[in-house]
């Protein structure tokens, strides 16, 4: 028989037995957490592993929060340290290294880097390895399905302490330690000495001259790194890390302390034998360096006990001269300038040693730009040194960021004299006068220079972050530890306790964010641990996002909580901490006014208004009274109004004036009363009812108009509604208003309502910052175009019924009794009824700002009235009729109207600059026109036509007009002559209307650099180019500065330089006039003026230097273009 063949099924099976190994390799690795088995597959293969059990392997990366990460880790530490590999066979009994490998990939890398501390590290983690510990506890982390904690945190066992570490403070372990200094003579303080060869007990520890330049600050960092991977440990195996948060947060700023003080060490030595390079121009000598104290300072989250895994540390220095009698025989005391050549010597030095490049990658930034004078400041001084300038020259942030202070290196007795010469600075400084600016430019500063794209992945500044946390519990501290030292404590959470114990917040308040502060502190650790690096921002790769909810939660429940849950908690947990400052800060103050229940909080009335103080309030006892006026009683509005008061007092002190803010809510809401539509907006809108409050603390003028129309409020819940309306639309009402009044006198008052309803309109725009000041000034300007042609055609109808001209013109008495023009049923007679021929047509000509476009805020109307007779019409009985029309015009315009318009600003009509002034007829027919400019009019008066624009009545006419004009104001020729006339002019005008004494350097309109400078250069411009430039042929300004622009005629650096000039005048113009401002032409003197009108040209809070700054710098710049231009040929 022939030999049987092999079938295909024989041949495939080892292919076959290959794949589903494969396949059952792939399963076990997705069971084991792997994000990308594909890509993390091949280090199975790796040599390292031969001698490794695969199911010990499995059962301990399951602890792993990212196995990707801890398997290549693994490896590299197996390569460099055999003996790894016998910890990897143990599996789940070494599910610590596991859990840290897969948390940290930079500890992973520190290890590989110094093998020899492997064993030492892993060995003294402190926890029982028993996996089964860990499941003792509940955890009281982030859950996906409800980010409430899961137990009660008193009913938590104690956390397992860091093993061998503990204070020289009566034998505590560090985790107990709870007072705001914490003792400097820590064990890592030793272990970091010891390291450089450094005796701890020394006074000033020098380091070992072998221990000096890169050897040394490699020694230190290796050190640190060490027993932060010993820090880590305890951190990542933690039953319930949230609440091991703050104990971490206090190792990790002893352990920074402890680098410090090392660094010192290695400086010391340094400095005293010449070595590294130093600032003296000889090596200092070793009795010099143990002549000075150093105190290290550290301030903020170091300073607070409370510092994250990597951080800038933010420090201060100190010196001082060790006295005489405590300097070894044969020793001299150093001088002032010595001191501060020596400590400065120091202060490079140790900084070297924290972050210059060695073996060991440096620690992290230590910062001193917090000293007095920041960058621009010594880097040491003396404690009298400071008190001088926190005395004379610090601004309010500076005693702000003195909060936290805290001695942490060095010098122990040196630090505590400076925090005790600087303590009364901080708690003083609520009193000052620009504490409130200060505290509003902080707050606006937590989101500045965020990049929006990175706004909503922020932990620690976005939305509902860390700093609002962190905020509102220092602005509290501040605000009460003035009059209590209960409250002057250092930690964020220390400073919630203890402020709950002294009953400025409730307890309920306490626990909720100290657990959602606990719960972001430490996604921030886990987000830093993975690389070591300085983020604050919510990883935005899957995979990274789920190796963090891996992390967040302990051993036994990872896979518990996906990334998607994760993000779901994040965005409640930051929707919680949003409501915080209105929560915990104002809700107490409706407690001290109401009847409401006062649950734990009990202000006295003195502490209620040292709130309000804070904020902004200047009359705090005016506000508790009308926070009582609209809280109390058991109304719908009350009850609804007592829910929204917190925020709607945090929303007035983020406004101009707070006090005004408030009062006008009172006023509004008491005219409102209790209509429907606004509690509803006020409860369903959070947008209208912020725009609200901005404009009512913006413009006590916008509160008046708003107090009468009431109405318009609903406006604020669409943007849209805020635009001003388009002439069209503004036509058509009016058109619709005129037919709806038979009497003139009522349609004109409708007419001028409904102007000063558009003008509000503007307004609220306006202060919300929805509208550009070109948007503001042709709104305005519309309003008042179509306000006038109202009145023409008005009077222009009066003209044409004789009846209803002569019942108009003709002065009545109240109680004068009815003649015979109506009968019994109030109709007009038949001869009543005669219809009037017009014997004329007219048209408006806008001048000056009008006919630019370009009103602002009680501008007047320039203008000038023409008339063209019919044909066939008697011209100087066209000639009285068009005298009677105007004059009615102007007398719609201007009279009293009944009932009053409350708050009204009635239009200034204003036609003085037609030919002759005031002394020449008030209107003209064309023909006088065309013969007076060929005659008699000056350079001047042609200058004056650049802003000519027809803008009511005969459109026919209008164009005719503009024609006849055309040629004078757009001349073939403009001689040089009538140049030097223009400038001769302005020299004239700023001689003349300038106020007497006023500073020339403030003044908007006529000063330097302001809106008459960039006016009056664009306008020479125009004369002597528009005849050959089109685009110079318009009425605007700044159309025709970028037309000049186009031409080649001006630069564009200039034309930014004037536009900027121009525009920034304009807007702090509008913010004097709707304020109220008596000199509403002068940049404001007072800061609180100052800082009122930067808030509406919408500088952030505290921002009046840097408006003043601004608008001196850009009309200084303006004016040398002005000069350097008008002035050239």
């Amino acid at each position: 028989m022939p030999e049987q063949q092999p079938t295909e099924g024989t041949v495939a099976a080892p292919a076959d037995a290959e794949r589903q190994e494969h396949a059952r390799r792939r399963k076990r690795m997705v069971a084991a957490g792997f994000y990308d088995a594909a890509k993390s597959e091949r280090w199975l293969d790796s040599p390292e592993l031969a001698q490794v059990n695969t199911d010990a392997l499995f059962a301990g990366l399951r602890w792993a929060p990212s196995p990707d990460i801890a398997l290549p880790s693994l490896v590299r530490l197996i390569e460099k340290h055999p003996a790894t590999a016998e910890r990897a066979n143990r599996g789940d009994a070494e599910f610590s290294m596991f859990r840290l490998l897969g948390s940290s990939q930079a500890l992973g890398d520190f290890l590989y880097r110094n093998p020899h501390l492997i064993d030492h590290v892993l060995d003294s983690h402190g926890l029982d390895s028993e996996p089964e510990l860990i499941a003792t506890q509940e955890p009281s982390t982030i859950q996906a399905e409800d980010i409430e904690p899961q137990i009660d945190p008193h009913d938590v066992e104690e956390t397992p302490h860091i093993r061998g570490y503990s204070g020289a403070a009566g034998g505590k372990k560090l985790d107990d330690i709870d007072e705001p200094t914490a003792p400097l003579a820590t064990a890592y303080r030793t272990d970091l000495l010891e390291a450089v060869g450094a005796n701890p007990d020394d006074e000033r520890p020098r380091a070992s001259r072998e221990m000096t330049g890169k050897d040394g600050y490699t020694a230190l960092r290796v050190a640190y790194r060490a027993a932060l991977t010993k820090i880590a440990l305890v951190d990542v195996c933690s039953p319930d890390p949230v609440e091991l948060m703050p104990t971490v947060g206090r190792h990790l700023a002893d352990l920074a302390a402890a680098a410090l003080e090392g660094a010192l060490a290695i400086a010391r030595t340094e400095v005293a034998e010449g070595l590294g390079g130093g600032l003296c121009s000889a090596p200092a000598r070793g009795a010099s360096v143990d002549a000075l104290d150093l105190a290290i300072i550290g301030m903020g989250k170091c300073g607070a006990r409370e510092l994250n895994y990597i951080s800038d540390v933010d420090v201060v220095y100190v010196i001082a001269p060790v006295p005489a009698s405590e300097l070894p025989e044969g020793v001299e005391p150093l001088t002032e300038q010595d001191c501060a050549q020596i400590g400065t010597e120091l202060v490079h030095a140790l900084t070297k040693a924290i972050m210059a490049p060695a073996a060991e990658p440096p620690l992290w930034e230590v910062d001193a730009n917090l000293r007095p004078e920041g960058k621009d400041g010594p880097l040491v001084r003396t404690v009298e040194s400071y008190v001088r300038y926190y005395k004379r020259w610090a601004e309010n942030w500076e005693f702000q960021a003195l909060l936290k202070a805290r001695p942490i290196a060095g010098s122990a007795h040196l630090g505590e004299k400076y925090a005790r010469a600087i303590e009364p600075f901080v708690w003083e400084s609520a009193a000052r006068d620009s504490f409130v600016e200060s505290v509003q430019a902080m707050r606006a500063r937590v989101t500045d220079n965020i990049p929006a794209a990175q706004l909503e992945r922020q932990i620690k500044l976005g939305p509902g972050g860390l700093r609002d946390v962190e905020f509102t519990v220092q602005l509290l501290q501040l605000v009460h530890g003035r009059t209590d030292p209960a409250v002057r404590t250092k930690s964020t959470l220390d400073s919630l306790a203890a402020l709950t114990r002294a009953s400025y917040i409730s307890r309920a308040d306490t626990e909720a964010f100290s657990r959602d502060y606990k719960k972001l502190r430490l996604l921030e650790h886990r987000i830093q641990l993975m690389h070591l690096r300085r983020t604050h921002l919510m990883p935005d790769r899957a995979g990274e996002q789920r190796a963090l909810a891996r992390s967040l939660v302990p051993a036994e429940r990872m896979g518990t909580l996906s990334a998607e849950q994760m993000l779901k908690a994040w965005q409640k947990l930051k929707r919680n901490v949003r409501s915080l400052h209105e929560r915990i800060f104002f809700r107490p103050l409706l407690a001290a006014v109401s009847t409401l229940s006062r649950d734990e909080v009990a202000l006295s009335d003195q502490a209620a208004q040292d709130r309000l103080a804070a904020l902004g309030y200047r009359d705090p006892r005016g506000a508790m009274r009308h926070i009582e006026a609209l809280t109390n009683g058991v109304s719908r509005r009350a009850e609804i109004q007592r829910h929204l008061m917190p925020v709607l007092l945090g929303w007035f002190a983020e406004g101009v004036d707070a006090d005004a803010g408030l009062l006008g809510f009172r006023l509004v809401s008491e005219s409102l009363g209790t209509t429907s539509w606004y509690l509803r907006m006020l409860r369903d809108s959070p947008a209208a009812a912020e725009r609200l409050c901005q404009i009512l603390s913006s413009s006590r003028y916008i509160t008046d108009l708003l107090e009468d129309a009431p109405t318009s409020i609903t406006w604020l819940d669409k943007v849209a509604d805020l635009q001003p309306l388009s002439a069209g639309a503004l036509k058509a009402e009016i058109t619709s208003l005129l037919s709806r009044h038979e009497d003139s006198a009522d349609a004109m008052r409708a007419v001028r309502y409904l102007r000063r309803r558009e003008i509000l309109r503007i307004a609220m725009g306006d202060a919300l910052n929805l509208l550009s000041v070109q948007q503001v000034c042709t709104g305005l300007a519309t309003v008042d175009e179509c306000t006038i042609g109202a009145a023409l055609a008005l009077a222009e109808r009066e003209e044409a019924n004789v009846g209803e001209r002569d019942e108009k013109t003709t002065p009545q008495k109240s109680d004068a009794p009815q003649h015979d023009s109506q009968d019994a049923t109030g109709e007009k007679s038949p001869e009543d009824k005669q219809r009037n021929p017009l014997l004329t047509e007219i048209t408006v000509i806008a001048m000056g700002r009008l006919g630019g476009a370009e009103n602002g805020f009680g501008s007047d109307a320039d203008v000038m009235f023409v008339h063209r007779p019919v044909e066939g019409a008697d011209e100087k009985e066209a000639q009285t009729q068009a005298n009677r029309i105007v004059n009615r015009l102007m007398q719609l315009i201007k009279q009293p109207v009944r009932p009053a318009i409350r708050a009204e600003r009635p239009l200034e009509v204003d036609a003085d600059l037609r030919p002759e002034g005031k002394q020449g007829a008030l209107v003209r027919s064309l023909d006088s026109y065309r013969a007076y400019y060929e005659r008699w009019a000056e350079t001047w008066e042609f200058q004056a036509l650049l802003r000519a624009r027809p803008i009511a009545g005969s459109e026919d006419l209008g164009r005719a007009f503009v024609e006849l004009i055309d040629p004078y104001r757009y001349p073939r020729e403009f001689t040089v002559e009538q140049a030097q006339q223009v400038r001769r002019m302005k020299a004239r005008v700023e001689h003349e209307r300038m106020p007497h004494g006023a500073d020339r350097t403030r003044q908007l309109k006529l000063g330097r650099g302001g809106l008459s400078d960039v006016e009056w250069l664009v306008q020479l411009i125009q004369l002597q180019h528009a005849y050959k430039v089109e685009g110079l042929r318009t009425t605007s300004t700044l159309d025709a500065l970028d037309a000049a622009v186009q031409a080649n005629l001006v630069a564009a650096e200039d034309a930014e330089v004037l536009r900027d000039a121009w525009l920034l005048a304009t807007k702090i113009r509008g913010g004097n006039v709707l304020r109220g401002v008596r000199q509403s032409d002068l940049l404001p003197t007072l800061r609180d003026a100052l800082e009122a009108v930067a808030r509406w040209s919408g500088y952030t809070p505290g921002s009046a230097r840097q408006l003043e700054e601004d608008y001196l710098r850009v009309t200084r710049n303006a004016r040398k273009v002005y000069e350097r231009l008008f002035f050239e040929g």
